[in-house]
């Protein structure tokens, strides 16, 4: 049922898009291997469901807000409307910490997508955080969320070195902005 409600949420998200539709098919429609593998990974994630959603978005949004995405952030924004992210959580990304809107879980679910997205992403801090979650969420539930915020990373980084834009998937809605390195 969560992958149906995804796949909702991602179609509504591109009917909503309004311009550069298609920068990124444009650039790996050059490598259609790029291409179908993409297409793969994107769907392993889709139909990995032992993770919720909200959770999911809010690791892409953070990672995204990190790299500098625009393009991320504009898809990343509208999906999260649709997994019940407030305007108030994307708002509050940059100082979640202290921020009243989160969950003990999303602060921490966060604070790893920070740790995986910071260059070098080894140490301490990772195995802490890995430690914390695993009080609340599967080693299952751990592989997908780590796995989500990896490709965001990959996807974002991609996005950015090949000048995809924002579509204007959230003109007129809340949406997470770039956030300042750390």
């Amino acid at each position: 049922m969560r992958a149906i409600e995804r796949i909702r949420g991602y179609v509504n998200a591109f009917g909503s898009s309004k311009r550069h539709r298609g920068d990124l098919a444009g650039w790996l429609g050059r490598r259609p291997q790029l291409l179908a593998a993409t297409g793969v990974y994107e769907s392993a994630l889709l139909f990995s469901n032992r993770l919720d959603p909200k959770l999911k978005e809010l690791a892409e949004l953070k990672t995204a807000g990190l790299v500098s995405c625009e393009f991320c952030l504009d898809i990343g924004s509208a999906l999260a409307r649709g997994a019940g992210v407030t305007e108030q959580q994307m708002r509050d990304l940059p100082n979640f910490r202290t921020s009243d809107a989160y969950t003990d879980l999303e602060k921490s679910v966060l604070a790893y997508a920070e740790a995986m997205t910071v260059t070098p992403a080894v140490g301490d801090d990772l195995a802490e955080l890995r430690d914390q979650l695993s009080r609340e969420l599967s080693k299952g539930q751990i592989a997908e969320l780590a796995a989500t915020i990896a490709w965001e990373n990959q996807r974002a980084r991609l996005n950015q070195s090949l000048g995809v834009r924002p579509t204007g998937m959230s003109d007129g809605a809340a949406c997470a902005l770039p956030e300042p390195r750390v």
